[in-house]
């Protein structure tokens, strides 16, 4: 083994940097020399990469959000969007991703991303390239993972909003709902809402029922707390409703374009009716993803890293690994780790 590449895809998230660290130290410990794919898919697709290494541009990027070497969140090769006579088109362009990965003469492509991401890597590695996907997303919803890079510090920041909307609701007298993200799954509203105190928490797994959010709200005044936190998922929504959605996304067939927000808005509106507590929302959408990342997230990527060129080095080629129990551990092909 004598080249590797890394491809960072999807939404960025605090801890990127760190993994893409840890793959080029563990790498250049190894004598192999590594590449980043500038803009994901995107990237690979049109042959554009730098050469990394931990003396110059992988330098002093430990405490840095973001990702050095980008990302692309509308990339799917597998049905690109091009514009020919004037109309635009999905082609499947992954072919071209393959014969670029095979004249650059790259032994293995790390692919730092979520479920599309990783369903991408799938089917390039069914075409004949050497893949080792890093589970990433804020919303720790990938499978066969404890926890995802990027969870601890959305959940901190999320934490950080519910402390500082804790004084001006008590001061106010007010209910102050916090709309964050996570798409279907709850992770960041539960587990923010319990570090944070929050009074109610409404998460995508388990429909609420306003009627029985403004009956606490209403015991908590007659206790003398004139006040509530009410933390709610993106992708909540009522008993017998549906997701509230803001937009569509035209990133094509085989992603999500679904764009969620507004339930915030909707949940504190209604709460206002039904307590006569003034209401207000605050979404805090993408300071969740951004910034620097907490400690625990930095030594997490840096386990991920690391054990990515280990798993290269030990040719455990196609495999999606995953943090259980403490310990990193991989998985092939036949222990899918995706969602369908």
């Amino acid at each position: 083994m004598k080249k590797v590449a890394i491809l960072a895809n999807g939404g960025d998230v605090s801890g990127f940097n760190a993994v893409i660290r840890g793959i080029v130290k563990t790498a250049e410990n190894n004598g192999i020399k590594c590449y980043g794919v500038i803009e994901g898919y995107k990237g690979l697709l049109e042959n554009n990469y730098v050469e990394l290494d931990s003396y110059t541009n992988a330098s002093g990027i430990l405490y840095k959000g973001g990702s050095i070497i980008g990302s692309s969140t509308n990339a799917n090769v597998f049905n690109y969007k091009v514009e020919e006579n004037g109309q635009t088109v999905y082609k499947d362009l992954s072919d071209i991703c393959v014969e670029n990965v095979k004249r650059d003469e790259f032994d293995c492509i790390f692919t730092l991303g979520g479920d599309g991401t990783q369903k991408s890597a799938r089917d390039l590695y069914l075409k004949g390239i050497n893949i080792i996907g890093v589970p990433k997303t804020i919303d720790n919803d990938v499978a066969c993972t404890d926890i995802t890079f990027g969870y601890n510090t959305a959940v901190s920041v999320a934490m950080e909003a519910l402390d500082r909307l804790h004084s001006t609701g008590e001061t106010h007298h007010r209910i102050m709902v916090l709309e964050v993200m996570g798409r279907y799954a709850g992770w960041i509203a539960l587990e923010s809402a319990i570090a944070g105190g929050g009074d109610v928490a409404l998460i995508p797994e388990i429909p609420f029922d306003l009627e029985k959010v403004a009956e606490k709200i209403k015991n908590r005044i007659a206790k003398g707390k004139r006040f509530s936190l009410v933390v709610v998922a993106e992708g909540a929504m009522p008993k017998g409703g549906d997701l509230t959605v803001k937009g569509t996304r035209d990133n094509g067939e085989g992603v999500d374009n679904t764009k969620l927000g507004g339930i915030g808005e909707m949940v504190a509106s209604r709460l206002q009716e039904l307590t006569g507590l003034e209401a207000r929302n605050t979404t805090l959408g993408y300071m969740q993803r951004g910034g620097t990342p907490t400690a625990y997230d930095r030594v997490l990527s840096t386990k991920y890293g690391s054990k990515a060129m280990e798993l290269a080095l030990e040719r455990k080629i196609w495999c999606t690994y995953s943090f259980k129990k403490r310990k990193v551990r991989f998985s092939t092909t036949r222990r899918c780790c995706w969602r369908k």
